[in-house]
């Protein structure tokens, strides 16, 4: 047991570093790859000032805000999913999966198609309201499976089963919002629910870094505690943990975080699931660990958003369509090694 521990530490620490090294390239050659590519070397020149006016235009003003965001709203959904998963002690718990992606996209559409000409929402108000929004939805899906888990429980499959149910609720409010959006507002909403980075910028950026810098502060004085937590409620109340104030905030910072998570990019799916779920097998630890989460989670994005750029280019893929290819099989694979455990 005493050499254990600093066996479990040097892994994670180990994964740390890999997984920023990989992050830090993936960035540099997606900055690169495009219609105007650019070797790694000038993409470094461009970003330290070095290159020229066309360089610097195309890596600092065109890709980097974009790749940022990508980072920032992987990062942002895999702390949420790790969270989530811990409290729930449940692997297939995950914001998507429990209703409150699907909570965040009906209140971003509701603000996107009640915009349209002759609508109630101005362009510059909805600017504002869709992250907004998408946090307020989100919440009342939250609230909403909580108050269903409390009457079912939370054993076995009854979290995937009631997040399927109250995803398939907002999925229908959606529906029908779209059906009597006007047709342009129709169409943006449209692009938005696809999961895409196209055309994310340094306003979509700004409000999931502040959220995310936000959450470190807030998580960083009782991160002592999700350990505690993840080894059930009664032993948390025995070490002394105030479970009610511990919980409510580690809830209300992941469904923050997947909230303008979906706000700056739309409903990525499967990120929240897949990255905590390698997070902890990379290190070997008991729970999802917090950062290796959030840098394997922005891994994630990166490398499925250079994809989407790069796989039949010049058409531009939705990285949710990437990501997905990748996620459903993972949750097939959970599903059947839960039927496994639960029958052994």
């Amino acid at each position: 047991m005493k050499t254990r521990a600093p066996r479990r530490r040097s892994r994670h620490a180990a994964v740390l570093v890999l997984a920023a090294v990989l992050l830090v390239a993936v960035a540099v050659l997606s900055l690169g790859t495009g219609d105007f590519s650019l070797t790694p070397d000038r993409v470094l020149a461009a970003l330290g000032g070095g290159g020229t006016r066309q360089e610097s235009v195309i890596v600092t003003a065109v890709r980097l805000p974009r790749i940022l965001a990508g980072l920032a709203v992987g990062a942002a959904l895999a702390v949420s999913g790790a969270i989530v998963q811990t409290l729930a002690r449940n692997a297939l718990a995950s914001p998507d999966l429990l209703g409150v992606t699907a909570g965040a996209s009906a209140g971003a559409v509701a603000v996107i198609t009640l915009g349209g000409t002759g609508g109630v929402v101005s362009g510059a108000l909805r600017e504002v309201g869709v992250p907004l929004a998408a946090a307020g939805g989100a919440a009342v899906a939250a609230l909403l499976v909580a108050l269903l888990l409390r009457r079912t429980g939370t054993r076995g499959l009854q979290p995937l089963l009631v997040g399927i149910g109250v995803s398939i609720f907002f999925g229908g409010l959606v529906s029908w919002m779209m059906t009597e959006a006007d047709i342009t507002d129709a169409a943006r909403a449209n692009v938005w629910l696809t999961g895409s980075l196209n055309g994310r910028s340094w306003p979509e950026l700004w409000p999931v870094a502040a959220v995310l810098l936000f959450a470190a502060v807030v998580l960083v004085p009782i991160a002592r505690h999700l350990a505690a937590l993840a080894l059930g409620v009664d032993v948390a109340r025995g070490l002394g943990v105030g479970i009610r104030p511990v919980v409510t905030v580690y809830l209300l910072v992941a469904v923050l975080l997947a909230a303008v998570a979906t706000s700056a990019a739309g409903p990525i799916g499967f990120v929240a699931l897949v990255a905590p779920h390698l997070a902890r097998m990379a290190c070997g630890a008991t729970r999802p660990p917090l950062l290796a989460s959030a840098l394997l989670g922005a891994l994630l994005v990166a490398v499925t958003d250079l994809v989407a750029r790069t796989v039949i280019a010049p058409i531009l893929l939705p990285v949710g369509a990437v990501v997905a290819v990748v996620g459903a099989p993972f949750l097939v694979w959970l599903l059947v090694s839960s039927r496994r455990k639960a029958t052994s």
